[in-house]
């Protein structure tokens, strides 16, 4: 939960100059994105532990590897944040925006 609260104090800090009917359109896509933020570094870490496949075996003549379930939760939950990430870019204040592709561009 502490890291949930750190990552929404840091995406709250880029968009609390918005304006306050803006900012309540904002602020679930912001508690939403900092949670999946961490739940992906923790499936990131399950999976870099136990890797990415796992054994299955159903009945006596079907086995094989498959998709770790962590693997599967990750994949779906990297397209959701990768989605409200791009929501958020686009109602980034203008300044804040410019200002970040200012920084990127100067590498």
């Amino acid at each position: 939960e502490t890291r949930i609260n750190d990552e929404l104090k840091r995406l709250d800090e880029l968009f609390c100059r918005l304006p306050a009917n803006k900012y309540a359109l904002v602020l679930p896509l912001l508690e939403n994105a900092a949670f999946m933020k961490v739940e992906l570094e923790d499936l990131r870490t399950v999976i870099a532990a136990s890797g990415a496949t796992e054994t299955y075996q159903n009945g006596a003549n079907q086995k094989g590897q498959k998709a770790s379930a962590e693997l599967q939760a990750y994949t779906a939950l990297i397209k959701q944040y990768n989605t409200i990430s791009e929501r958020l870019e686009k109602m980034l204040p203008a300044e804040i925006a410019k200002s970040k592709l200012q920084e990127l561009l100067a590498g």
